[in-house]
């Protein structure tokens, strides 16, 4: 079986941005055409959560064609809630292996900043189950759920978890497309606003602008897909069997290392969704690097710092580069593309294989993907 290649990447820095939701995607394929030139494709695969809502604009797959002068192309939008930036990558590589398109453009953008916050976080809101929507539930609110049943069943203290967000902070200092590029301790995130307990607004991904694209090829590109998987779990939080692990996660990644043939072990460097410092936590154990409960000791140790036995999230992750909804699990793989390629400067990794993965809705339709630097 064929393996997509990624054969170059684009992408716009990430935070509150100034211009519009099509002018965002434009200087993302124009950052791709600056560092490499583009030789066409043969068809798009787009991605955004909601600019329905959003910026009150549909049919934006003929609109970003349009935008990008690649009228006539096909092209069709993807969305699986906040995962939907991996989901495109993993459709465009699907698209490749069928052997329908030898060459396809990935793009994920989405514009959130513009609206006040108190409308943001209904917009997202409303992929929660309407059983738990309708008391009041919001993503916060279901992640502090979560968060509190693990530290109640596991031990992790309040400390381990800033220590997750100092980590993220300092990934994006060194991340010139990251929101937030400043250094944060403990203490700030300790002692900074309660979003809801014990989650901190320094626990939380923020709104943010962004979009990002790569193109994928059957034949060209330093990088290589291997493996990919994709899973869901139930709409509703209640109706799940455990809070402290998410089994969409797993299964999902099982199916990719299944296809990669490789293990946890042989991964080098990992972006896990971190809309949650907890969330990156029990992704970790998910994902199968760390036996459950131990996820939040390797943060304290320094297992997952750039220099520890397995970085996670040297992007600064959503936590730091930014949570544009739809843009999120592409800018991710992009990540991972650039620390394969050996493109990742000022937080470098030595790297054969990597990992990327995304949750979608309240970690309900999960997908990872597994690349390869080629020899």
């Amino acid at each position: 079986m064929a393996r997509p290649r990624i054969e170059s990447v684009g992408m716009t820095r990430f935070g509150k941005r100034d211009v519009s939701f099509l002018d965002l995607i434009a200087e993302s394929f124009e950052d791709l055409c600056s560092r490499a030139d583009f030789q066409g494709a043969d068809a798009i695969f787009f991605g955004s959560m909601n600019p329905e809502a959003f910026c009150s604009d549909g049919n934006q797959a003929v609109a970003v064609s349009d935008r990008l002068g690649l009228t006539g192309l096909p092209s069709i939008r993807v969305e699986t809630a906040s995962s939907t930036g991996a989901a495109v990558i993993q459709e465009g590589a699907r698209a490749i292996i069928s052997g329908q398109y030898e060459s396809v453009l990935c793009i994920a953008a989405e514009k959130m900043t513009h609206l006040e916050t108190r409308k943001t976080t209904k917009i997202l809101a409303e992929v929660i189950a309407p059983s738990e929507r309708m008391y009041g539930a919001t993503m916060p609110a279901l992640a502090a759920l979560i968060t509190r049943r693990y530290m109640h069943e596991y031990g992790m203290t309040r400390e381990a978890l800033a220590k997750v967000a100092v980590k993220s902070h300092a990934n994006g200092v060194l991340n010139p497309y990251a929101h937030f590029q400043k250094n944060i301790d403990e203490g700030k995130v300790l002692g900074s606003k309660v979003v809801s307990d014990p989650l901190t607004i320094y626990d939380c991904a923020p709104i943010s602008d962004g979009a990002c694209c790569a193109v994928l090829s059957s034949t060209r590109g330093p990088v290589r897909i291997i493996g990919a998987g994709q899973s869901t779990d139930t709409l509703a939080v209640a109706d799940r069997q455990t809070l402290t692990s998410f089994s969409a996660t797993r299964r999902a990644a099982a199916r990719a290392f299944d296809a990669a043939g490789i293990s946890p072990s042989d991964i080098d460097v990992a972006e896990v969704h971190d809309a949650f410092t907890s969330f990156e936590i029990i992704g970790t154990e998910d994902l199968g690097f760390f036996e459950p409960g131990q996820g939040w000791r390797a943060v304290e140790c320094g297992a997952t710092e750039l220099n520890g036995e397995l970085p996670v999230n040297p992007s600064g992750g959503l936590k730091a580069r930014g949570h544009p909804v739809g843009a999120s699990g592409l800018a991710q793989a992009i990540e991972i593309f650039l620390q394969l390629s050996g493109d990742a400067d000022g937080r470098q990794i030595d790297a054969r294989h990597g990992l990327a993965q995304s949750l979608g809705g309240l970690a309900n339709n999960n997908f990872v993907t597994i690349m390869e630097a080629v020899d």
